[in-house]
C-alpha cells in the first residue's frame, strides 16, 4: 500500500564542494610541509692531506692521467686502447719488480673512470698495492 501516492520523491545528490574544499586544504598542507632538497647546492669538503713525504721506494709504478684522458707509466706517455693494454703495460713497465705499488696522479679534472680503469689494469696485472698522491693545500 502506497500511501505516499503523487509525492515525488527526492533524488540524493552528492555534494562536490566541500570535498574540493578537503582536497585544496590537503594539498595545501602537503606543500607548506614538504621539504625539497637541493642537489644542485650540495656542498662536499673533500680530505686534504698532510704529511711528510715518504722516501721513494724503488718498487713503485708511478701511473698519471690528465683531464683529456691520457695515461703515462713512470713518465712515458702510454696509449690507451683498453683495460687490458693498460694492464700489458703496466707488467712491461714493473719488469722483474714483485708486486709494485702503483701510484695513482691523476689531474683534478680526470674523470673518475680514467682512475677506475687504472685500478681495474692493476687487479688485471696482479698488483694490489695502489696509493694516490695528494697535494697539500696551497699549492
Amino acid at each position: 500500500m502506497n500511501f505516499q501516492r503523487g509525492r515525488v520523491r527526492e533524488e540524493p545528490e552528492i555534494n562536490l564542494i566541500p570535498m574540493i574544499d578537503v582536497l585544496l586544504l590537503i594539498l595545501i598542507f602537503m606543500l607548506v610541509t614538504t621539504t625539497y632538497a637541493k642537489f644542485a647546492e650540495l656542498q662536499i669538503n673533500l680530505p686534504q692531506a698532510s704529511g711528510e713525504a715518504s722516501s721513494a721506494p724503488s718498487n713503485q709504478l708511478n701511473v698519471a692521467v690528465d683531464a683529456t684522458g691520457r695515461y703515462a707509466i713512470n713518465s712515458n706517455t702510454t696509449v690507451f686502447n683498453g683495460v687490458a693494454s693498460l694492464s700489458d703495460a703496466l707488467r712491461k713497465a714493473a719488469g722483474e719488480q714483485k708486486d709494485p705499488t702503483i701510484i695513482i696522479n691523476a689531474d683534478a679534472k680526470a674523470t673518475h673512470q680514467s682512475v677506475i680503469n687504472i685500478m681495474e689494469a692493476a687487479r688485471m696485472a696482479g698488483y694490489g698495492k695502489i696509493t694516490f698522491t695528494t697535494q697539500k693545500q696551497g699549492q
